[in-house]
């Protein structure tokens, strides 16, 4: 399987002006004619573009260099040369652009709100061509300036997903079935670990008396973390920076395993060794598969541990409690985003 593609290294060249022209007007009766030579043309801009359609950075890994075009020389009878072409490179939304050889934050695409296109390095300007050149004591200058050059950077280019909600757990907690179940997301569902491999998004609507009451939430399944994914261990690490843009969290704790209890602290440390920043997130915390065998007892022994989380059960199949943690995920973001105001 090819590897989810979420960081990739480019090199963007934007486009050099082009000459001035150095150029006399040969006209019929005029045998002395004066200086007619043209501008060079601008060269072309280097442009980013948000593509909403665009889920990975997979079209950045077969081309890494993107280079706009040269302004056009000037030519004769004062005719300006064309400006050159910009280069549009499509991110998707949610891309933070850095500084290959500092790491310098750049620019950053995360908030919704975020502008569509946007110009990083502007063409060179033209050269002038000779008919600026002319005065009192020179009718016929041969003297034209060349265009600017444009400029060269070497980007990393990282993408981190936008989503409202980040789920996390460990591998086969269910948090695949829960987004197949709450959104019109299909995330691949099997009964063994590390079967989702890249993050999936899903749009949960929640219908209200009107329109205007109607809301979408997006979620997004991490792929499972497993204790040591802070340190490299299993898939998480690679996807953790993933929900540093979601405004809040739910961990989802199998009831089924033997370690449910231990889940939850290890979940939290595993997010707060990778950044603790996470762990400061609003959340809640949902048992999984309570049609299973002896659930119900774990749930109560989950809460009687956890006495000041948030706790809901819940079933997929039978279903049970997902409609109290749909509308426990919406007061959750709600939470999270009068939070960000204040």
């Amino acid at each position: 399987m090819e590897r989810f593609a979420d960081e990739a290294v480019i090199e963007v060249v934007s486009g050099s002006g082009g000459n001035g022209c150095i150029a006399f007007r040969r006209e019929k009766y005029v045998p002395k004619g004066g200086p007619s030579g043209g501008d060079g043309g601008r060269g072309g801009s280097v442009v980013f573009c948000v593509r909403r359609n665009l889920r990975t950075l997979s079209h950045l890994r077969y081309k890494q260099r993107f280079k706009a075009e040269n302004g056009h020389d000037g030519e004769g009878r004062e005719r300006d040369g064309r400006d050159g072409d910009d280069v549009i490179i499509p991110l998707p939304p949610g891309t933070l652009i850095r500084d290959a050889d500092s790491g310098e934050t750049i620019r950053d695409f995360g908030k919704k709100t975020a502008e569509e296109r946007w110009t990083f390095l502007g063409g060179g300007n033209g050269g002038w061509g000779n008919v600026h050149f002319k005065s009192s004591v020179n009718q016929a200058p041969r003297k034209a300036y060349p265009g600017k050059p444009g400029e060269t950077r070497r980007l990393k280019v990282e993408l981190r997903i936008i989503a409202d909600i980040g789920l996390v757990g460990f591998p086969n907690a269910g948090k695949s079935s829960l987004l197949d179940k709450f959104t019109n997301a299909r995330p691949k569902i099997a009964p063994y670990p590390f079967t989702t491999k890249i993050p999936n998004l899903g749009v949960l609507s929640l219908g209200g008396r009107n329109e205007e009451d109607s809301r979408d939430i997006v979620i997004a399944d991490i792929p499972g973390l497993i204790e040591g994914a802070s340190g490299g261990a299993g898939l998480g690490i690679q996807f953790l920076k993933h929900i540093s843009r979601a405004a809040a969290l739910v961990f989802l704790i199998d009831l089924s395993e033997e370690n449910y209890l231990d889940a939850y602290d290890i979940l939290r440390r595993e997010l707060e060794t990778f950044s603790p920043e996470l762990t400061a997130k609003k959340h809640l915390v949902a048992g999984s598969k309570l049609d299973q065998e002896g659930a119900g007892g774990a749930l109560e022994a989950l809460r009687a541990k956890y006495a000041g989380e948030h706790i809901i059960g819940i079933s997929v199949y039978m279903p049970e409690g997902l409609r109290e943690l749909s509308a426990a995920i919406a007061g959750l973001v709600d939470e999270a985003l009068k939070a960000e105001k204040q």
